[in-house]
């Protein structure tokens, strides 16, 4: 009888404990660089204890951001807090009076070109990009510790993101045009080319916009706990890591590959069809040099560590690539002081056109007077 009623309670507790077992939760985490953790079982909590927790967490400040060790470097490291706004600073000194200088050069004269309203575009991009710039430096020169609040996060993050493919975007519209111009003439003077300009500036900015939504929507400042600090696009977020691989691939494919492969297929092909034109061709042959080192300098180290980082993260949980992927973003915004090179070179093959039209002119109306005579 005794060992019936001992049998008895050993079942009545190994079904406690079972059922103990499954209500132990897992707690869900939220890191920047590992994405699994295992974690000690969370012990049962009598009412009291629950209730004492509660009024506790109501208390408390929000929860706090963990990284992994590869951010924590790069976060104090003295390339974000030196370099980087070092280059900002530098961005912010040649770009504002260069785009300032390019849009006055613009407005001055009546200009009915659409690669005039493609550059006023651009010009207009990167000049607000500039202004914006400000903040960023005083965040890496704060020891990137963000103080301007989460909306101005947002906004200035969306402004170095936009910046980025407006100007890549706005680059093959001009890229586009000027090949239709050269090896497509007689369809070129055939179309409304101001209508088109206009409505393709107006796809740019909407497109760029519809694409910058998730930065706008989604958290972009977290309080890190073992930097004491908040930082503004350094770290996001892991639970949405199938959204962001898909999202950042797309970003890079729509906005970066292949407007990339048509301004190169474009000016390419403009110099083969300048063949005999010396003066023009060597021109072209400057501006596609210069669209090349404005790619390889900013556009393609960001894009292709991004696509690498991506992929590496959302297949194998490495983050080691995200630093780099930072710092390449950085020289992204050199852009903005190179892009007003390329209207000056466009401005001169315009003046060397006009040029060699007027003595078209005076050469054909000189031979007209010989015969008459």
């Amino acid at each position: 009888m005794i060992i019936t009623i001992n049998f008895i309670c050993f079942l009545d507790n190994s079904s406690e404990v079972l059922e103990n077992e499954i209500d132990t939760a897992t707690p869900r985490t939220f890191r920047a660089g590992h994405h699994f953790q295992h974690f000690e079982p969370i012990p049962n909590i009598t009412d009291d204890q629950e209730q004492s927790t509660t009024s506790n967490d109501q208390k408390a400040a929000p929860e706090k951001q963990t990284v992994n060790n590869s951010t924590l470097a790069y976060l104090r490291s003295s390339t974000s807090t030196k370099l980087i706004p070092s280059i900002y600073i530098i961005v912010i000194l040649i770009g504002i009076p260069a785009n300032t200088l390019v849009l006055r050069m613009l407005f001055s004269k009546t200009r009915t070109v659409c690669t005039a309203i493609f550059y006023t575009n651009l010009a207009i991009s990167d000049l607000l990009f500039c202004l914006m710039l400000p903040f960023k430096a005083a965040y890496h020169l704060n020891g990137n510790n963000w103080i301007f609040g989460e909306a101005m996060c947002r906004i200035v993050t969306i402004c170095f993101y936009g910046n980025m493919y407006c100007s890549i975007l706005l680059l093959m519209c001009i890229s586009v045009s000027r090949y239709v111009a050269i090896v497509h003439p007689f369809t070129y003077r055939s179309l409304p080319k101001r209508t088109y300009a206009v409505l393709l500036c107006c796809f740019v900015w909407i497109t760029v916009l519809m694409f910058m939504i998730p930065f706008f929507t989604k958290q972009q400042t977290y309080n890190l706990n073992e930097l004491q600090l908040i930082s503004c696009n350094d770290i996001y977020e892991i639970s949405a890591d199938k959204f962001q691989f898909k999202y950042f691939i797309s970003l890079a494919v729509f906005g970066y590959l292949i407007p990339f492969t048509m301004i190169i297929f474009c000016y390419f092909s403009i110099i083969r069809t300048l063949g005999t034109q010396e003066h023009k061709r060597l021109m072209y042959l400057k501006i596609t040099i210069l669209l090349l080192l404005i790619f390889a300098l900013c556009f393609t180290p960001s894009n292709i560590i991004l696509i690498v980082h991506q992929v590496n993260y959302h297949y194998s949980y490495k983050d080691e690539l995200f630093g780099s992927y930072l710092i390449a973003l950085c020289f992204s915004s050199l852009n903005s002081c190179l892009d007003p090179f390329l209207y000056f070179l466009m401005s001169e093959i315009t003046k060397l056109s006009k040029t060699y039209s007027e003595m078209h002119k005076v050469s054909n109306e000189t031979h007209m007077k010989l015969l008459g005579s």
